[in-house]
């Protein structure tokens, strides 16, 4: 008899539970206290198998949250260059993600966070501790600080989001993407680097 070629028996199978683990390890302990092995347990399987699906645990949870680009990438991006022009480069590269095809699909993640506690809880995480954090710690080492600033950034993100993608507020949604971001760069930069 021959093996059967393809995938094995099982395997979408597995790969949903490995998410549905992933999503309430994640949405419960946060990125940084869900462990690969804690969500194998969750999900009934060996930790091996997480890596054979997903990579890392990185990989894993953006598959959780299922976004449309690689957060490394935009990251490094906007982190190339001084901090002077921090929120300049933060503001234009996220006007060009969200112009971008990628943000229909970040559109549809906001609308499901904004009625899922757990898809909310997600959202928070990703765009808190592995969006925002990254740059906030090139620039401050405090906490409390770092978080504050945070939390004032994604005030503005997510605003802008909504204003412009969702409720299409004008001339919001129809504005030119690079004087909005010169618009709200000044803000950014002074949640950034100024006196909050």
């Amino acid at each position: 008899m021959t093996a059967r070629r393809g995938r094995p028996a099982g395997a979408s199978t597995t790969r949903a539970n490995i998410l549905g683990a992933a999503r309430a390890e994640f949405s419960e302990r946060g990125y940084d206290t869900a462990t690969v092995r804690g969500i194998a347990t969750v999900a009934g399987v060996d930790p091996a198998m997480i890596h054979h699906f997903f990579g890392t645990k990185e990989k894993l949870f953006l598959a959780t949250v299922d976004l449309p680009v690689d957060p490394q990438t935009e990251l490094r991006a906007v982190l190339t260059g001084s901090t002077d022009d921090l929120g300049s480069r933060l503001a234009a590269r996220f006007l060009e993600v969200w112009d971008s095809p990628a943000g229909s699909a970040g559109v549809a993640l906001l609308r499901t966070s904004l009625q899922h506690e757990w898809s909310a809880k997600l959202l928070r995480e990703f765009l808190l501790v592995r969006a925002l954090r990254p740059i906030i710690h090139t620039i401050h080492t405090d906490p409390t600080e770092a978080a504050w600033r945070a939390g004032l950034i994604a005030t503005q993100l997510v605003g802008l989001v909504v204003a412009r993608y969702v409720l299409k507020l004008e001339p919001v949604a129809s504005a030119d993407r690079a004087e909005l971001a010169a618009s709200i760069a000044p803000t950014i930069q002074r949640y950034l680097t100024g006196t909050v």
